[in-house]
């Protein structure tokens, strides 16, 4: 088919007609006149024996030589056995998925959680992913990411030791891959098959003090700690309460009934995400009273000391036992330990015990019955337990565990 070598003066005298019509250039390429003066580029052509049109743009921003240039590759395409329609397409399609990154996908994952998740939670699996994933995938859509190059980028994590964080982002990404697959973007999950196939964590037994004398030594100097009050009063009713320090540091004012000394953990701050009740002892709403003309601006019991809007950091509790002298003998964490050794040694019943530790129980029924009726029991055990922290005030008083009654 030979050019009929349209000029750009042809073109441009070209005017708008009552119906669209056709200026052919040849080889199939002709610039359709449309009445609202609008003007586009076609290629006509037949691939597998059926007649199409190839849109090439729209001029003037593609020129008379562009589009010659444009038909040109187009029909090399189809020498080849492509069709440039579905060619396009396709590039189209790399294009998006190109754009569909391991960590796009992710952080729109965790923003589609956000209503299942606490502010604590979220950050720290945006943090671990950020830290872990992110880099190695930085250069892979997530549609390309295979099996072996999932596990290389989390082999990174067992080399450097990080065995203890290497299960949850393993889960995390696992996580992420789902809501690909759920949402279009993937067909598979590669973290999957990957799951226990790392070394296992074996994990540290918290420091804590477990012996009765020993305990009481540490409350005596936790009573004559110089630092913050606020801290100092955190380090208390942490004794007292023996939560987890996670739940200690994220304690609001809004879950506390003084009331009826009861505080009520919700759900999404708890390990096993279910509401715990922590009743107060007397000593324990004393403590928050009289904090509460200190903090009670913030809606944080314990907040940060820079940022009132902000809860404890996290390292607070942990290096102001290490301010104590004890470095490797006891963490926040470790006040559980205390509680459950000494509370069983008193003679409480453990299944009370292992409830006021917020323990999960694997049998429905029983669960049931220790929420429902243990509460009287873990209160009067709760104000035992702080009249036995008590007794101890001074580093040189003599301690006799044998001595106190607990009737």
């Amino acid at each position: 088919m030979a050019r009929d070598h349209l000029t750009d003066i042809k073109i441009r005298q070209a005017k708008p007609a009552l119906k669209p019509y056709k200026l052919a250039d040849g080889l199939g390429l002709f610039l359709l006149v449309n009445p609202n003066g609008a003007r586009y580029w076609r290629l006509k052509y037949r691939f597998g024996g059926k007649e199409r049109l190839y849109a090439v743009g729209v001029y003037p921003e593609i020129g008379l030589g562009e589009a010659r240039s444009k038909v040109a590759e187009a029909r090399r395409l189809i020498r080849e056995g492509i069709d440039p329609v579905a060619d396009r397409k396709r590039q189209r399609i790399d294009v998006a998925a190109a754009a569909e990154t391991f960590q796009t996908i992710a952080e729109e994952w965790i923003a589609s959680r956000s209503g299942e998740w606490s502010p604590s939670y979220r950050d720290a699996v945006q943090s671990a992913l950020a830290a872990n994933v992110y880099p190695p995938l930085s250069g892979y859509p997530i549609r390309s990411i295979t099996v072996p190059i999932m596990r290389e980028a989390l082999l990174l994590m067992e080399r450097r030791g990080a065995l203890a964080s290497l299960r949850k982002v393993r889960m995390w990404t696992s996580g992420v891959f789902r809501y690909a697959i759920a949402t279009g973007r993937a067909e598979h999950d590669p973290a999957a098959p990957l799951r226990g196939t790392f070394k296992a964590h074996k994990p540290k037994k918290f420091a804590a003090v477990t012996k009765a004398v020993e305990f009481a030594e540490l409350i005596s100097r936790l009573r004559a700690y110089n630092g913050s009050l606020i801290t100092r009063t955190a380090l208390l009713f942490l004794a007292y309460t023996f939560v987890r320090t996670g739940e200690l540091r994220e304690a609001q004012w809004s879950e506390f009934d003084f009331n009826g000394a009861t505080w009520r953990i919700p759900a999404e701050r708890m390990k096993m995400k279910e509401e715990h009740i922590v009743p107060l002892a007397k000593q324990s709403v004393k403590l928050l009273t009289d904090l509460r003309k200190l903090t009670g601006h913030s809606p944080y019991v314990f907040p940060n000391d820079r940022r009132s809007e902000k809860p404890m950091s996290e390292n607070t509790i942990l290096f102001s036992l290490y301010r104590l002298g004890y470095h490797g003998r006891a963490t926040g964490h470790g006040f559980r330990a205390s509680a459950s050794t000494l509370l069983n040694e008193m003679g409480f019943d453990p299944d009370v015990v292992e409830r006021q530790l917020a323990h999960r129980e694997r049998n429905r029924v029983r669960a049931a019955y220790h929420r429902a009726e243990y509460i009287e029991y873990r209160r009067e055990m709760m104000q035992s337990w702080t009249d036995y922290i008590d007794r101890y005030q001074e580093p040189s008083n003599k301690f006799d565990i044998s001595a106190i009654d607990f009737s």
